[in-house]
């Protein structure tokens, strides 16, 4: 299994071409060979969620049986085509997983890996779906929660995605080792404070956290590949 997670960037004046992406390239996808699992994403401005979506930028992330298979789509497909025509930036990075708990539209994308021995550079993937009657409650802490993020030790980069405005947010972030990871999920009393909020407020209807290996990247977003030195 390989996750890949595209980047791209369009002109402003091209904004009404990425929003038609949005539905024309699902049939594609629908037919992909070797995909076992799609979503096209909106991105945030600020690299974690974000209520001002950026309309330049935008995501899909998909999950193939074997590396040929993505090498097929990057190359082949319809949707990549469009992204050579129209798009004037695009970053791509690709994953093995590593551990994953929780469901994405009730199903397991990345599987239920256990690695352990692990301590390169790691990818994060948290995704939730907020129930409607806590987006008060869940954007109200957003801020504290992005600003800990940024500024936390072995922290390198991070992209907030999205199937939906306002209710179905991710973040992918990327650490240069576990115990980075660690020391921000699970040592800062802040991030602590946020979580325990998450479970006795019920603000999520569905959630799903996972680990990978990054192991390829190529590409810019905005002039650079923040991972072009640690990420090979």
């Amino acid at each position: 299994m390989i996750v890949s997670l595209t980047i791209i960037r369009y002109r402003k004046a091209l904004v009404p071409a990425a929003l038609m992406a949005m539905a024309l390239h699902r049939l594609p996808m629908f037919f992909c060979r070797g995909c076992t699992f799609w979503k096209l994403l909106g991105c945030g401005h600020n690299g974690t969620f974000d209520l001002q979506p950026d309309w330049q930028q935008w995501g899909l992330l998909a999950v193939w049986n074997e590396r040929e298979d993505f090498d097929h789509f990057y190359k082949k497909s319809f949707v990549s085509s469009w992204w050579r025509m129209l798009a004037y930036e695009q970053w791509t990075v690709l994953c093995e997983p590593l551990q994953s708990h929780g469901k994405w539209d009730g199903q397991e994308p990345f599987g239920t890996p256990n690695t352990t021995g692990y301590n390169g550079p790691i990818a994060v993937l948290t995704r939730a779906t907020i129930h409607l009657n806590k987006v008060k409650n869940f954007w109200s802490n957003v801020d504290d929660a992005a600003e800990l993020l940024t500024s936390s030790p072995g922290y390198i980069t991070s992209i907030g995605i999205g199937e939906a405005p306002v209710y179905k947010q991710a973040t992918f972030s990327i650490w240069e080792n576990l115990e980075a990871v660690k020391n921000y999920a699970y040592r800062s009393p802040k991030h602590a404070e946020v979580i325990k909020k998450t479970r006795e407020e019920n603000w999520y209807k569905e959630e799903l956290f996972a680990r990978f290996k990054p192991v390829e990247t190529w590409g810019t977003i905005n002039g650079k590949n923040l991972l072009k030195d640690i990420v090979k």
